[in-house]
């Protein structure tokens, strides 16, 4: 039914580990076939190609859905319905920047300082000459291919580049002086095949599964036994997403179970506090996805 596409290169990793999670699991012939297939009855094609030419393909209806950044749709102008962020990226949950750096030990430290024609370097022209004819200032954008925090200072005076952490930056001796966009990946559709209702229900199934694998990230299923005595103290201990699943215990008087879906990062000191206030048999589980 699906013709989809998904990202090459820096996103690929991290979209095929996601697929996987959402038991989508995506099979090619090789890490450099272009190829693959998800035995899935709403996935009819699946491709893997730059996330650059991916808002363009899927607006231009050479596919039905595709996962693509913000800053992309932003810089191509495609006609895309956004299904909404996915939020992940290379290496974190956060989202990528889109900045304007200058070498660290320039004077320069607002955008407005910059003279009319500063020479720019940057993979996203179209971004960057909006950002720039909205300042006001006569830019020479200069289209990069990659390595671009390289051509400051001796080539261009100042870049505009994403980041993620700012530390790459940094570590070519740059500094951030604005920040132009942030940018989550996205899921896109084509407008025509949105509007098919059997597509369109096939598209929001798919990204159900996707964001239940994401809102499942960082959590854990936490389930324990208490006592009359201690169920109020226990269950004021026990954070969750609405509020603790509290039953009582078939044939033991008194008893009660409790469970409830915390932060794996509250997890090594929220076992031990329960125990304290008379927890027992806690079980920790991990969780795959959390649908809403």
């Amino acid at each position: 039914m699906l013709k989809l596409v998904l990202p090459k290169g820096s996103l690929e990793k991290a979209t095929l580990a996601l697929f996987e999670a959402a038991d989508l699991n995506v099979s090619r012939s090789g890490s450099v076939d272009y190829r693959a297939n998800i035995a899935d009855p709403r996935i009819d094609d699946v491709r893997i190609l730059r996330p650059q030419e991916i808002p363009r393909y899927v607006a231009e209806g050479l596919f039905d859905l595709g996962i693509t950044g913000r800053d992309w749709v932003e810089e191509t102008g495609a006609g895309v319905v956004s299904l909404g962020e996915m939020q992940y990226s290379k290496a974190t949950a956060l989202p990528i920047r889109i900045v304007v750096a200058v070498p660290s030990d320039s004077p320069i430290t607002y955008v407005g300082d910059l003279p009319d024609g500063v020479r720019v370097s940057t993979e996203y022209p179209e971004i960057t000459r909006r950002y720039f004819e909205s300042k006001g200032i006569k830019a020479d954008i200069r289209l990069s291919y990659g390595a671009t925090e390289a051509k400051v200072p001796d080539i261009v005076d100042c870049i505009v580049d994403i980041t993620e952490t700012g530390r790459a930056l940094r570590a070519a001796g740059l500094k951030i002086i604005d920040e132009i966009l942030h940018s989550y990946t996205e899921l896109v559709a084509n407008p025509a095949a949105y509007e098919d209702p059997a597509k369109r229900k096939a598209m929001e199934q798919i990204k159900v599964l996707l964001d239940g694998v994401l809102e499942a990230r960082g959590k854990v299923l936490v389930k324990l036994n208490v006592g009359e005595d201690d169920l109020d103290e226990v269950t004021k201990l026990m954070p969750a997403m609405k509020s603790p699943t509290v039953s009582k215990l078939f044939g033991v008087d008194g008893g009660y179970a409790i469970e409830a879906v915390v932060a794996k990062s509250q997890i090594n000191t929220l076992i031990p506090a329960l125990k304290d206030a008379g927890a027992s048999d806690l079980i920790e589980l991990p969780l795959s996805k959390i649908v809403h």
